[in-house]
């Protein structure tokens, strides 16, 4: 599918407020929370810099809708009330940044870290070299309450949609896991009962909400026990279903191809019917050529992490200069700061991302 859409073209979806452009903030892993999980200065800071620089979206952190689910400290919380008045503030502050705002509603499951929770971590199947014991039907169905309870509680804080992170190894996604979800509660076994949990969430977030809410779900390719060919299969039943108003695909890379000299994996998804619902990609999209590629593969939308962090204002740089690209890495910590990136994001960004950080 190729597509005349440029970057810079609005974006209206089925539900919510149309975007003033189709350049999405990705939901990145910043470490910048205050340790009960309210929002810090520094994440105020961070993400409304990016609805100033021009971010159609401007979405948050992985933010944990249970604490059995928290992956990190410094995570940003949403499963209690203490965390209403610091993400009531950041929908405010976005708003007025003239940005659409959403919340990543996040359960690590099994990546979850016990250090920080308590333990032990909880997922569709035992593992006990993991720490990890497997979910009882149950705490299934009170899994899925906390995803629509988290979003109601965003629809409260002033948010205009969430996104259900149903990617990269993650709750959700360990329930897509073909090796090893064999459950025979109806959660497991075929395809079918393995995105059992994926759509009763999406479906309770849908129906506990406005009729103007945005919602979106993230969705992994292929990897963390998906196949391709399974990838494919959900991404269209959800694009059919008509729960969400976005399909957020992570491609780790935009330009992949699905093997050598083999067709490109983003062709795998824009190539599929999707009726009113906006297609997505993320994935090392760094400049502004590389995002009008991605148009013409025919995404409705791109996510930006790396490009958005050197660049709180790259949608406004892309818009003036055609061939803008992102600054080359590594990058110095002043430039960062100058970038409104705080110093707990930035230590992250030194230890865990090779040659980011000069």
């Amino acid at each position: 599918m190729t597509s005349t859409c440029d970057p810079h073209d609005g974006l209206d979806l089925a539900h919510g407020p149309s975007w003033t452009n189709r350049f999405a903030l990705a939901p990145l892993t910043n470490t910048q929370s205050n340790p009960d999980g309210t929002l810090s200065e520094d994440e105020y800071h961070w993400l409304v810099a990016r609805a100033e620089g021009g971010f159609g979206l401007t979405m948050t952190c992985a933010t944990y809708v249970a604490p059995a689910g928290q992956a990190w400290a410094g995570q940003l919380g949403i499963s209690d009330e203490r965390h209403l008045p610091g993400l009531t503030r950041l929908a405010d502050g976005i708003r007025a940044s003239g940005s659409v705002s959403s919340v990543q509603l996040h359960h690590a499951g099994r990546r979850a870290d016990p250090h920080v929770h308590g333990g032990p971590n909880v997922a569709p199947w035992d593992d006990p070299e993991k720490n990890t014991r497997a979910l009882t039907t149950a705490e299934v169905q009170e899994a899925v309450e906390g995803f629509v309870v988290a979003a109601q509680r965003a629809e409260r804080a002033g948010f205009d949609g969430v996104e259900v992170h149903g990617a990269h190894g993650y709750l959700l996604t360990q329930f897509l896991d073909g090796r090893h979800n064999d459950r025979t509660d109806g959660y497991g076994g075929s395809l079918e009962g393995r995105s059992r949990a994926l759509f009763e969430v999406l479906r309770g977030v849908r129906e506990g909400t406005r009729a103007d809410f945005q919602v979106g779900v993230r969705l992994t390719p292929r990897g963390n026990g998906v196949v391709l060919e399974e990838g494919v299969t959900v991404a269209q039943w959800v694009l059919d279903s008509g729960l969400v108003d976005y399909v957020d695909m992570s491609l780790w890379d935009a330009f992949a191809r699905v093997d050598d000299g083999g067709s490109l994996l983003i062709d795998q998804f824009t190539s599929v019917h999707r009726g009113a619902t906006r297609l997505g990609v993320a994935g090392a999209i760094r400049t502004a050529e590389q995002a009008r590629w991605c148009m013409e593969h025919g995404a409705d939308f791109v996510d930006l992490g790396r490009a958005a962090i050197v660049h709180h204002d790259f949608p406004r740089r892309a818009a003036d200069d055609s061939g803008f690209a992102m600054a080359g890495l590594p990058v110095t910590r002043d430039h960062l700061r100058f970038e409104r990136v705080g110093e707990d994001f930035i230590d992250y960004l030194d230890a865990g991302w090779p040659d980011f950080v000069a």
